[in-house]
This record gives structure tokens, sequence and C-alpha cells, in this order.
């Protein structure tokens, strides 16, 4: 008799309200009427001059760029997405508002900022109602590494104890395909949900998924041939980075000034600490910081601790809020580094990483950031243990480098900003 599986969210409902054309359909039309009836009346639409045509386009923008961005972003671990619907959707619309801006066009600011009020409301609202639809229901295969798994508060994870799903729907089944005891019936059940069209993973790809790490101690050659970063994304960043320095620039020379004079008060010495790191393609260069350390101290390249006695009163407090990372905008300007990318190391720890540390390397087939995935997720880390682990981060940010992947970085960095997380 032939087992008949089906997948979770294979129901019209399900597909419709979980699908980014439901956004489109329902949820454009009303963050656009619901402002614009507010403000012009019932027939809007009949008369539709530049100032009403340019806000309606730009609300229609915005909000379209804030359900893809949001979309993506929840796909990368640890994405709490609630927490990043504000600055998104406030940063679409600011953008939207700049473009008018420098175009000189003309628009309503209570018909834009009433559709940015709504697109707030509506997806905090798909936040709340969908959310237990949004977390991952996984099958567990028992043979193998299956068991070694953990769930998370995204994704739920339950071990079969027989080859039947038993009526639950799942939206994919996890097995270890490489495991030597997998028996011929388990084969047969992974061959009977394909054909039900729920998903298969390799144990490793959902690994991955959950700890947002990619494991160094076994690389395939398909796997390296994954972790060759896009070309054309690499350019495009590389022309952002180099922009938005030179936007950012003004607004924060007259704060490095003033960091830079209270350092010199606080302590004997130049402001600024300049230090050999290894950067893209393995070409090393100095990195510029703000000196957080008292000057002439002897000791190692790293930070032993929070406490390490080499460390200023000023200096704890810059390094906390990463203040001291500043001046690596020039970095950014020449090309050395980005904003966003594995964090550069110096040269004598690079040497020593080599030694011990599988691939290190590779880690450099990316411009070294200011800020990266391994440090909005580990935070510091620096020694082989933690750089092992550390490692791994960067090595799932060059594997899934992309814009969704930066925004989402950017935004957990501005968190840390705040927190302090992962400081030493």
């Amino acid at each position: 008799m032939k087992r008949e599986y089906e997948r979770r969210h294979s129901r019209w409902y399900e597909v419709l309200l979980l699908g980014l054309g439901f956004h489109l359909v329902v949820g454009l039309p009303l963050v656009v009427m619901v402002p614009s009836l507010e403000r012009w009346g019932w027939e809007f639409w009949h008369h539709l001059p530049d100032v009403r045509t340019n806000t309606i386009i730009a609300i229609s923008l915005a909000f379209v760029a804030s359900a893809l961005t949001l979309r993506r972003m929840a796909r990368f671990p640890g994405a709490q997405l609630a927490a990043y619907i504000m600055p998104t959707v406030s940063i679409t619309f600011l953008i939207a508002v700049a473009m008018l801006f420098f175009t000189r066009e003309g628009y309503t600011r209570q018909v834009l900022f009433g559709g940015y009020l709504v697109s707030l409301a509506w997806f905090f609202m798909g936040y709340f109602i969908g959310r237990r639809y949004r977390k991952l229901k996984l099958a567990l295969v028992p043979f193998g590494d299956t068991k070694r798994l953990l769930g998370t508060r995204q994704v739920d994870l339950r071990m079969l104890d027989s080859t039947d799903l038993e009526g639950v729907r799942y939206d994919g089944v996890v097995a270890d395909l490489r495991a030597q005891d997998l028996p011929a019936e388990w084969e047969k059940f992974l061959a009977t949900c394909t054909l039900c069209h729920i998903p298969v993973y390799h144990i490793r790809q959902i690994s991955e998924s959950i700890s947002g790490r990619v494991r160094i101690d076994r690389l395939s050659e398909n796997e390296f041939g994954s972790l060759l970063p896009p070309l054309f994304y690499i350019g495009f960043k590389r022309v952002v980075d180099f922009f938005a320095a030179l936007l950012l620039l003004p607004l924060l020379l007259p704060l490095m000034a003033i960091v830079a004079v209270v350092i010199k008060l606080d302590s004997k010495g130049p402001s600024l600490f300049l230090q050999p790191r290894m950067g893209y393609r393995q070409r090393p260069f100095l990195m510029y910081k703000f000196r957080s350390m008292y000057h002439d101290m002897s000791g190692e390249d790293f930070t032993i601790s929070e406490d390490d006695p080499r460390i200023t009163r000023v200096g704890g407090w810059i390094r906390k809020y990463r203040i001291d990372e500043l001046p690596q905008i020039f970095n950014v300007l020449k090309g050395q580094m980005s904003f966003i990318g594995p964090r550069p190391e110096s040269a004598s720890l690079s040497e020593w990483y080599e030694e011990d540390v599988p691939f290190f390397s590779y880690r450099h087939v990316v411009r070294p950031g200011i800020t990266g995935w391994a440090q909005v997720e580990q935070g510091y880390a620096a020694e082989v243990r933690g750089m092992s682990k550390k490692l791994q981060y960067d090595f799932y940010y060059i594997k899934h480098i992309s814009l969704w992947l930066d925004v989402l970085i950017s935004l957990k960095t501005v968190r840390i900003l705040f927190t302090g997380f992962g400081a030493r």
C-alpha cells in the first residue's frame, strides 16, 4: 500500500497567508489606500497630479522593499524578526523620502507618514499572527549524527520512532545521508517523503541553518565551490562602502576629534593606534584604531580579558561601544576594508592561527570588515578554540554573503552599540 504524506504549509490558505503575494495583493493596497482616503477622500484616484502620484509610488516602493528585506532576513539564524520590523520599515521610508528630496519631486508628507504607520501596523500584525506558522517543524531520522541536533525558538525538531510520519505535517525530514547504519526501510521512507514533495535535508545543511556556522573540519571540493563569493556582489559592495564612507565622514570627523582629545588627556601617547593586519587576498595593511591601552606597554597582541590592566579608563569605554573602531572608515575609503566582513587579525596572530586552525587563510577571500557575522553572533575570540568557532561563522558569512545578510548584520550591530555585547 502506497503511503501518502502531506507537507506542512501545503494547504491553500497557508500558502496564501504566508506568501509574498499576500503582502502585495492585500497589504500594499491597504497601505496605500488608508492614508490616501483619509487625506484626499474617496475619489482621489479620479485626479492624480504629480504630487499624489509621487507619494503613492514612494509608499509602494518602500512597502515592497520592506516586505522583501524582512522575508529574506527571516531565513538567517538568530533573526529576531520582531526587533527588526521598525528599523527596516523606517530605513526604507527614509530612503524613499531622500530620493524625493534629491530629485526635487513633490509629495504629501501626511500621506507618506500615514503609509509608514500603516506599514508598521501591517508587518507587526502579520508577525504576531503568523509566528507559530513560521517556526520550522522538522522530523529527524534516528541514525548517524542527527541526535546531536538541538532545536531553537525558530526550529522544532522531532525524532521519529518509525518509518511513518503518523499524520503529522512537517516542513521537512532531516537525515544523516552518510550514516553507515541507515537501514533499507528508512532509505525507502526518505524516497516516499520526496515523492510526496516533503524535502529531505542532509544533517549538515540543517546544522548550518540553525547554528549560523559552517563546519571546517571536513570541507569537500563542492563546498569550496560554494564558498566562492559572487564577484558582482563583491564589486557592488565596494562601491556602496566607498560612497557610504564619504557620506559618513563629515558626520564622524567631529566625534573622532573629540575622542582623540579625550584619549590624549586621559593618558600619554598618540590617540591613534596603527597595527599591521592581514587583509583581502592575504595582503597586509595598516589598520587604524583609537588607542585604548597605555602607550609602550608590552604583552600579547590580543586583549587577555575585560579587566586587562593595559586598558585605560577611556579605553574601556570606547571598546565597549566600538568607538575605537571609528578610524577604520579611512581603511574603508582606501579599499582595504569593508563595513561588513570577517574581522582582520594581526599578522602575528594570523601566523599562529594558520598553524593550528584548518582553512584559516580562506577567510581572506573577502575584504575584512569593521563588523561581521562572527562579531554579532559570538563576540570576541582570541584563543584557538574560540577562533575555530569564529572561523565557522566567517565561513557561513562567505557562503551566504548577500545584501540581506549584510542588512541583518548592520541591524544586529546597532543593537550591540547600545548593549556592548562581546566587547573586550
